[in-house]
């Protein structure tokens, strides 16, 4: 073989190795929303084709957050694509800001701009369609599991450090096939507590659940070295290496406590049923937490607007036993007094808040001021 041949088959290999690995740097993109909105992404692709995945941030980050990660997935073999969400980062949209008006942003505009994303994801060379992964940081965690719930190839969920709505929950309970991944840091407040409650919504005996001591907040805990290979791992074991056709037959555990509890809640009467439960649970030696403080009391809420105070009033005090150092669990079970006619028990437990307010330290400040003018509200009615 000459000189001159070999030289040539030499320059011809580098300039193809080149050429592929400029094929495998990520891409920033625009995706169209629904109504024009224009998403800005990042798309990562594999050295070969393989299965997906879609990762969506926290609300006090973007995109990049996911970009480490992204990148050790796109070389472990996975397509994947992290989405600023609109009014975040470069995505077009108002930016984002708390309160009602961004409730309604993100219930009636996000769902479509996932799938937007999604369907940009499927459409790139190389993606296997029937295998899809999900993962979501804070806020991000419902619209992880939304995205399940709508796609059916979304076959396992990472999730770090949120909540879910209603609906999302009870797609896990229905869904026991689905193998889900949950993580969440003992520094980040009750995220712990409430993440394992999200869990124990699933049957799904393989469901996993990684506990930290002091790596803050969603992907913030990528500063722990090694949850992106847990991570990895899990895709590998419950997408990568996984049947395209999730076994659907294996028998699910027996519903959780969790489960058992917010059925008996729901149910006519259901409340002083579930407080007698929440009562035996109370007092087992490895016991079970049965509801965050936020799904209670948003739960006792729903039953005032209902016309059904006194309900409420058992499921507010129910919160009161379980979160006796959080001065709005108190001025809830003040309303529901309220509602029921009960001025001298509003009154009491306005003043209660008013007292539990100065050493509450789970509530953030601003939330506290409300639940302030709340209770002040009340006593001064009330006194007259």
């Amino acid at each position: 073989m000459s000189r001159a041949f070999i030289g040539t088959a030499i320059l011809t290999l580098a300039l193809t190795t080149a050429a592929a690995a400029e094929d495998l740097q990520p891409s920033h993109v625009t995706i169209k929303a629904p109504d024009g909105v224009a998403l800005k992404a990042t798309y990562y692709p594999a050295a070969k084709p393989g299965p997906a995945l879609m990762l969506l941030h926290m609300c006090n980050s973007d995109r990049t957050a996911w970009a480490p990660f992204a990148t050790a997935a796109s070389a472990r073999g996975y397509h994947v694509l992290t989405l600023d969400f609109r009014g975040f980062g470069e995505s077009g949209g108002d930016r984002f800001t708390a309160g009602q008006e961004q409730q309604q942003v993100i219930n009636e505009k996000w769902p479509g701009d996932v799938d937007a994303a999604l369907k940009y994801l499927v459409s790139q060379p190389g993606v296997d369609k029937t295998r899809i992964g999900a993962s979501g940081g804070s806020c991000g965690v419902n619209q992880a599991t939304q995205l399940a719930r709508r796609h059916p190839e979304v076959k396992t969920l990472v999730l770090l450090s949120g909540g879910m709505n209603r609906e999302a929950r009870e797609y896990l309970r229905q869904s026991p096939w689905l193998p889900v991944l949950a993580s969440a840091s003992l520094d980040d407040g009750s995220t712990v507590q409430d993440m394992r409650w999200i869990l124990s919504w699933s049957r799904n005996p393989a469901n996993k659940f990684i506990e930290y001591k002091t790596a803050g907040h969603g992907t913030e805990m990528f500063t722990e070295k090694d949850l992106s290979p847990q991570m990895l791992g899990w895709f590998d074991k419950h997408l990568k290496n996984a049947p395209v056709t999730a076994d659907k037959s294996a028998a699910p555990a027996p519903p959780s406590a969790v489960e058992r509890f917010w059925e008996l809640l729901a149910q006519p009467g259901g409340p002083a049923k579930a407080r007698a439960m929440y009562e035996a649970e109370k007092n087992k030696a490895s016991r079970v937490m049965l509801f965050p403080e936020g799904e209670m009391n948003l739960f006792g809420y729903e039953l005032i607007q209902q016309g059904r105070a006194k309900d409420a009033i058992v499921v507010f005090e129910m919160n009161v036993a379980e979160y006796p150092a959080s001065a709005n669990t108190y001025d809830s079970l003040s309303d529901a007094y309220l509602e029921d006619g009960n001025k001298v028990e509003a009154l009491k437990y306005a003043e209660k808040t008013l007292k539990v307010l100065e050493s509450d330290t789970r509530t953030p400040e601003a939330f506290k001021q409300l639940v302030r003018e709340s209770a002040e509200r009340k006593v001064k009615e009330l006194k007259k």
